[in-house]
Protein backbone atom coordinates (compact mmCIF):
# COMPACT_ATOMS: atom_id res chain seq x y z
CA UNK A 1 0.00 0.00 0.00
CA UNK A 2 1.21 3.46 -0.89
CA UNK A 3 2.58 5.09 2.26
CA UNK A 4 0.95 8.35 1.22
CA UNK A 5 -2.41 6.70 1.65
CA UNK A 6 -1.81 6.29 5.34
CA UNK A 7 -1.15 10.01 5.64
CA UNK A 8 -4.10 11.10 3.50
CA UNK A 9 -6.68 13.08 5.44
CA UNK A 10 -10.01 12.87 3.70
CA UNK A 11 -12.88 14.80 5.19
CA UNK A 12 -15.87 12.47 5.31
CA UNK A 13 -18.12 14.81 7.29
CA UNK A 14 -21.36 15.87 5.63
CA UNK A 15 -24.13 18.33 6.41
CA UNK A 16 -27.73 17.58 5.54
CA UNK A 17 -29.29 20.93 6.30
CA UNK A 18 -29.48 21.03 10.12
CA UNK A 19 -28.17 17.46 10.50
CA UNK A 20 -24.40 16.97 10.72
CA UNK A 21 -22.91 13.49 10.23
CA UNK A 22 -19.36 12.31 10.78
CA UNK A 23 -19.55 10.48 7.45
CA UNK A 24 -22.20 9.90 4.77
CA UNK A 25 -22.75 6.16 5.41
CA UNK A 26 -25.87 5.39 7.44
CA UNK A 27 -27.87 2.19 8.02
CA UNK A 28 -31.48 2.00 6.87
CA UNK A 29 -34.46 1.56 9.14
CA UNK A 30 -35.67 -2.01 9.37
CA UNK A 31 -32.31 -3.51 8.43
CA UNK A 32 -30.30 -2.81 11.59
CA UNK A 33 -32.70 -3.54 14.43
CA UNK A 34 -32.49 -0.84 17.07
CA UNK A 35 -28.72 -0.65 16.57
CA UNK A 36 -27.89 -2.33 19.85
CA UNK A 37 -28.07 -5.80 18.27
CA UNK A 38 -25.18 -5.01 15.91
CA UNK A 39 -22.82 -3.58 18.54
CA UNK A 40 -20.91 -6.86 18.91
CA UNK A 41 -20.25 -7.01 15.16
CA UNK A 42 -19.47 -3.41 14.27
CA UNK A 43 -18.09 -0.24 15.85
CA UNK A 44 -21.27 1.83 15.88
CA UNK A 45 -19.32 5.06 16.35
CA UNK A 46 -17.91 4.67 12.84
CA UNK A 47 -21.36 4.89 11.25
CA UNK A 48 -22.72 8.28 10.23
CA UNK A 49 -26.18 7.50 11.64
CA UNK A 50 -28.43 4.64 12.69
CA UNK A 51 -32.03 4.73 11.49
CA UNK A 52 -33.72 2.56 14.08
CA UNK A 53 -36.42 0.01 13.35
CA UNK A 54 -39.71 1.65 12.38
CA UNK A 55 -41.84 2.67 15.36
CA UNK A 56 -45.62 2.68 15.76
CA UNK A 57 -47.91 3.85 18.56
CA UNK A 58 -48.59 0.34 19.83
CA UNK A 59 -46.32 -2.73 19.63
CA UNK A 60 -46.76 -4.74 16.46
CA UNK A 61 -46.06 -8.42 15.89
CA UNK A 62 -45.99 -7.94 12.12
CA UNK A 63 -47.23 -10.35 9.52
CA UNK A 64 -47.08 -14.13 10.04
CA UNK A 65 -44.40 -16.23 8.38
CA UNK A 66 -43.27 -16.46 5.58
CA UNK A 67 -42.07 -12.86 5.61
CA UNK A 68 -38.86 -13.02 3.57
CA UNK A 69 -38.11 -14.39 0.13
CA UNK A 70 -34.85 -14.14 -1.79
CA UNK A 71 -35.11 -13.11 -5.42
CA UNK A 72 -32.45 -12.76 -8.14
CA UNK A 73 -30.23 -9.92 -6.86
CA UNK A 74 -32.75 -8.92 -4.22
CA UNK A 75 -34.94 -9.63 -1.23
CA UNK A 76 -38.72 -9.45 -0.78
CA UNK A 77 -40.08 -8.73 2.69
CA UNK A 78 -43.47 -8.29 4.30
CA UNK A 79 -42.33 -7.89 7.90
CA UNK A 80 -45.28 -5.62 8.62
CA UNK A 81 -43.49 -3.11 10.86
CA UNK A 82 -42.86 -5.50 13.74
CA UNK A 83 -41.63 -3.33 16.61
CA UNK A 84 -41.85 -2.80 20.37
CA UNK A 85 -43.90 0.39 20.13
CA UNK A 86 -42.89 3.96 20.89
CA UNK A 87 -43.25 3.75 24.68
CA UNK A 88 -41.03 0.68 25.03
CA UNK A 89 -38.46 2.09 22.61
CA UNK A 90 -38.03 5.29 24.60
CA UNK A 91 -38.00 3.46 27.94
CA UNK A 92 -36.00 0.32 27.11
CA UNK A 93 -34.00 0.85 23.91
CA UNK A 94 -33.03 4.50 23.67
CA UNK A 95 -31.03 4.70 26.94
CA UNK A 96 -28.64 2.00 25.71
CA UNK A 97 -28.07 3.84 22.43
CA UNK A 98 -26.82 6.97 24.17
CA UNK A 99 -23.44 5.37 24.89
CA UNK A 100 -22.43 5.77 21.23
CA UNK A 101 -21.57 9.00 19.45
CA UNK A 102 -23.27 8.08 16.19
CA UNK A 103 -26.48 9.95 15.39
CA UNK A 104 -29.69 8.09 16.30
CA UNK A 105 -32.62 8.75 13.98
CA UNK A 106 -36.13 7.56 14.83
CA UNK A 107 -38.34 6.22 12.06
CA UNK A 108 -42.10 6.54 12.59
CA UNK A 109 -45.11 5.09 10.81
CA UNK A 110 -48.81 5.57 11.47
CA UNK A 111 -52.17 4.46 10.16
CA UNK A 112 -53.59 7.97 10.57
CA UNK A 113 -52.33 11.54 10.64
CA UNK A 114 -53.04 11.74 14.36
CA UNK A 115 -50.85 8.70 15.04
CA UNK A 116 -47.95 10.38 13.22
CA UNK A 117 -48.47 13.53 15.30
CA UNK A 118 -48.54 11.54 18.54
CA UNK A 119 -45.34 9.69 17.61
CA UNK A 120 -43.68 12.99 16.73
CA UNK A 121 -44.61 14.47 20.09
CA UNK A 122 -43.21 11.46 21.95
CA UNK A 123 -39.93 11.53 20.02
CA UNK A 124 -39.65 15.28 20.48
CA UNK A 125 -39.73 14.85 24.26
CA UNK A 126 -37.11 12.08 24.29
CA UNK A 127 -33.40 12.79 24.72
CA UNK A 128 -30.82 11.36 22.35
CA UNK A 129 -32.68 11.54 19.03
CA UNK A 130 -30.91 13.56 16.33
CA UNK A 131 -33.66 13.57 13.69
CA UNK A 132 -37.02 12.10 12.76
CA UNK A 133 -37.61 10.01 9.64
CA UNK A 134 -41.24 9.91 8.56
CA UNK A 135 -42.13 6.69 6.78
CA UNK A 136 -44.88 7.42 4.29
CA UNK A 137 -43.65 4.75 1.92
CA UNK A 138 -43.94 1.26 3.43
CA UNK A 139 -45.52 -1.09 0.86
CA UNK A 140 -46.53 -3.92 3.19
CA UNK A 141 -48.88 -2.53 5.83
CA UNK A 142 -52.65 -2.43 5.57
CA UNK A 143 -53.32 1.24 6.30
CA UNK A 144 -51.49 4.55 6.31
CA UNK A 145 -47.89 4.47 5.15
CA UNK A 146 -47.73 4.33 1.39
CA UNK A 147 -51.34 5.50 1.06
CA UNK A 148 -50.05 8.88 2.23
CA UNK A 149 -46.78 8.71 0.32
CA UNK A 150 -48.50 8.29 -3.04
CA UNK A 151 -50.64 11.39 -2.57
CA UNK A 152 -49.00 14.82 -2.82
CA UNK A 153 -51.77 16.65 -0.93
CA UNK A 154 -51.68 14.20 1.98
CA UNK A 155 -47.87 14.23 2.02
CA UNK A 156 -47.71 18.01 2.30
CA UNK A 157 -50.43 18.15 4.95
CA UNK A 158 -48.84 15.44 7.10
CA UNK A 159 -45.39 17.03 6.86
CA UNK A 160 -46.88 20.36 7.95
CA UNK A 161 -48.48 18.73 10.99
CA UNK A 162 -45.23 17.06 11.97
CA UNK A 163 -43.31 20.32 11.46
CA UNK A 164 -45.68 22.03 13.89
CA UNK A 165 -44.89 19.47 16.58
CA UNK A 166 -41.10 19.23 16.53
CA UNK A 167 -37.95 21.24 16.06
CA UNK A 168 -35.98 18.12 15.15
CA UNK A 169 -34.79 17.79 11.56
CA UNK A 170 -37.55 16.08 9.56
CA UNK A 171 -36.61 13.46 7.00
CA UNK A 172 -39.44 12.28 4.75
CA UNK A 173 -38.93 8.82 3.24
CA UNK A 174 -40.28 8.52 -0.29
CA UNK A 175 -41.74 5.56 -2.13
CA UNK A 176 -40.81 4.72 -5.74
CA UNK A 177 -44.29 3.23 -6.24
CA UNK A 178 -45.66 6.41 -7.80
CA UNK A 179 -46.00 7.86 -11.27
CA UNK A 180 -43.83 10.89 -10.46
CA UNK A 181 -41.64 10.85 -7.35
CA UNK A 182 -40.65 14.49 -7.93
CA UNK A 183 -44.23 15.62 -7.28
CA UNK A 184 -44.25 13.87 -3.89
CA UNK A 185 -40.79 15.22 -3.07
CA UNK A 186 -41.95 18.77 -3.77
CA UNK A 187 -44.97 18.23 -1.54
CA UNK A 188 -42.75 17.13 1.36
CA UNK A 189 -40.50 20.15 0.77
CA UNK A 190 -43.50 22.51 0.74
CA UNK A 191 -44.71 20.91 3.98
CA UNK A 192 -41.48 21.74 5.79
CA UNK A 193 -39.23 18.70 5.38
CA UNK A 194 -35.53 19.35 5.95
CA UNK A 195 -34.23 16.22 4.22
CA UNK A 196 -35.58 13.51 1.91
CA UNK A 197 -34.59 9.84 1.98
CA UNK A 198 -35.19 7.69 -1.09
CA UNK A 199 -36.06 5.16 -2.09
CA UNK A 200 -38.05 2.73 0.01
CA UNK A 201 -38.74 -0.70 -1.45
CA UNK A 202 -40.52 -1.47 -4.71
CA UNK A 203 -43.78 -3.38 -4.49
CA UNK A 204 -43.36 -6.98 -5.66
CA UNK A 205 -44.38 -10.57 -5.12
CA UNK A 206 -43.14 -14.15 -5.42
CA UNK A 207 -45.12 -17.25 -6.41
CA UNK A 208 -44.45 -20.92 -5.63
CA UNK A 209 -45.18 -22.71 -8.91
CA UNK A 210 -45.41 -26.09 -7.14
CA UNK A 211 -48.09 -25.12 -4.65
CA UNK A 212 -49.73 -22.40 -6.81
CA UNK A 213 -49.57 -20.09 -3.81
CA UNK A 214 -47.84 -16.79 -3.06
CA UNK A 215 -44.57 -17.22 -1.18
CA UNK A 216 -45.20 -14.33 1.21
CA UNK A 217 -47.98 -14.47 3.79
CA UNK A 218 -49.06 -10.97 2.81
CA UNK A 219 -49.02 -11.95 -0.90
CA UNK A 220 -47.03 -8.84 -1.82
CA UNK A 221 -43.99 -7.27 -0.20
CA UNK A 222 -41.18 -4.78 -0.65
CA UNK A 223 -38.30 -5.56 -3.00
CA UNK A 224 -34.85 -4.36 -1.94
CA UNK A 225 -31.24 -5.16 -2.80
CA UNK A 226 -29.05 -4.66 -5.89
CA UNK A 227 -31.98 -5.36 -8.24
CA UNK A 228 -33.54 -1.97 -7.45
CA UNK A 229 -30.37 0.13 -7.64
CA UNK A 230 -30.96 1.50 -11.19
CA UNK A 231 -34.45 2.64 -10.18
CA UNK A 232 -33.14 4.22 -7.00
CA UNK A 233 -30.39 6.09 -8.82
CA UNK A 234 -32.88 7.48 -11.30
CA UNK A 235 -35.17 8.65 -8.49
CA UNK A 236 -32.34 10.35 -6.58
CA UNK A 237 -31.11 12.09 -9.71
CA UNK A 238 -34.61 13.27 -10.71
CA UNK A 239 -35.41 14.64 -7.25
CA UNK A 240 -32.01 16.32 -6.93
CA UNK A 241 -32.68 18.23 -10.14
CA UNK A 242 -35.98 19.61 -8.90
CA UNK A 243 -35.97 19.93 -5.12
CA UNK A 244 -33.37 21.97 -3.17
CA UNK A 245 -33.20 19.67 -0.16
CA UNK A 246 -30.34 17.38 0.91
CA UNK A 247 -31.00 13.77 -0.04
CA UNK A 248 -30.14 10.43 1.54
CA UNK A 249 -29.90 7.89 -1.26
CA UNK A 250 -30.58 4.19 -0.81
CA UNK A 251 -31.53 1.12 -2.78
CA UNK A 252 -29.14 -1.73 -3.45
CA UNK A 253 -25.97 -0.18 -2.03
CA UNK A 254 -23.47 -2.93 -1.24
CA UNK A 255 -20.09 -1.38 -2.12
CA UNK A 256 -18.31 1.93 -1.80
CA UNK A 257 -18.67 2.40 -5.55
CA UNK A 258 -22.44 2.03 -5.25
CA UNK A 259 -22.43 4.71 -2.57
CA UNK A 260 -20.34 7.06 -4.69
CA UNK A 261 -22.76 6.63 -7.60
CA UNK A 262 -25.65 7.78 -5.41
CA UNK A 263 -23.69 10.83 -4.31
CA UNK A 264 -22.80 11.67 -7.89
CA UNK A 265 -26.52 11.45 -8.69
CA UNK A 266 -27.23 14.07 -6.04
CA UNK A 267 -27.29 12.43 -2.62
CA UNK A 268 -25.47 14.08 0.28
CA UNK A 269 -25.47 10.82 2.26
CA UNK A 270 -26.41 7.19 1.66
CA UNK A 271 -28.12 4.42 3.58
CA UNK A 272 -27.25 0.72 3.57
CA UNK A 273 -30.06 -1.79 3.88
CA UNK A 274 -30.14 -5.34 2.53
CA UNK A 275 -26.32 -5.54 2.58
CA UNK A 276 -26.51 -5.55 6.40
CA UNK A 277 -28.18 -8.96 6.26
CA UNK A 278 -25.33 -10.35 4.17
CA UNK A 279 -22.53 -8.84 6.24
CA UNK A 280 -23.16 -7.09 9.59
CA UNK A 281 -19.99 -5.07 9.00
CA UNK A 282 -21.15 -3.81 5.58
CA UNK A 283 -21.35 -0.18 6.70
CA UNK A 284 -17.75 0.00 7.91
CA UNK A 285 -16.50 -1.70 4.77
CA UNK A 286 -18.41 0.74 2.57
CA UNK A 287 -17.09 3.72 4.54
CA UNK A 288 -13.54 2.45 4.04
CA UNK A 289 -14.12 1.91 0.33
CA UNK A 290 -15.52 5.42 -0.06
CA UNK A 291 -12.42 6.82 1.61
CA UNK A 292 -10.21 4.78 -0.72
CA UNK A 293 -12.17 6.07 -3.71
CA UNK A 294 -11.56 9.66 -2.63
CA UNK A 295 -7.85 8.96 -2.22
CA UNK A 296 -7.58 7.42 -5.69
CA UNK A 297 -9.36 10.38 -7.26
CA UNK A 298 -7.44 13.00 -5.29
CA UNK A 299 -10.58 14.17 -3.48
CA UNK A 300 -9.94 15.67 -0.06
CA UNK A 301 -13.57 16.29 0.89
CA UNK A 302 -16.30 13.78 0.06
CA UNK A 303 -18.84 16.55 -0.32
CA UNK A 304 -17.10 17.45 -3.58
CA UNK A 305 -18.75 14.53 -5.39
CA UNK A 306 -22.38 15.26 -4.51
CA UNK A 307 -24.34 16.13 -7.64
CA UNK A 308 -21.28 16.02 -9.89
CA UNK A 309 -22.76 13.64 -12.45
CA UNK A 310 -21.75 14.69 -15.97
CA UNK A 311 -24.89 14.36 -18.08
CA UNK A 312 -23.90 16.67 -20.95
CA UNK A 313 -21.47 15.66 -23.72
Amino acid sequence: MDSKKNDAKINLEVDLGPLHLSNPATVASGTFGYGIEFSEFIDLDKIGAIFVKGLTVEPRSGHPQQRLSETPAGLLNCIGLQNVGIESFIRDKLPSLKQWNTKIIANISGATEEEYVYLTQQINQAEGIAALEVNISCPNIDAGGMAIGTNAVLTEKLTERIRQNTELPIIVKLTPNVTDIVTIAKAAWNGGADILSLINTLLGMAIDAETWKPVLSNVTGGLSGPAIKPVALRCVWAVSQNVPLPLIGMGGISTGTDAVEFMLAGASAISIGTANFINPDAANIIISQMSEYCFRHDISDIREITGRLHVNP
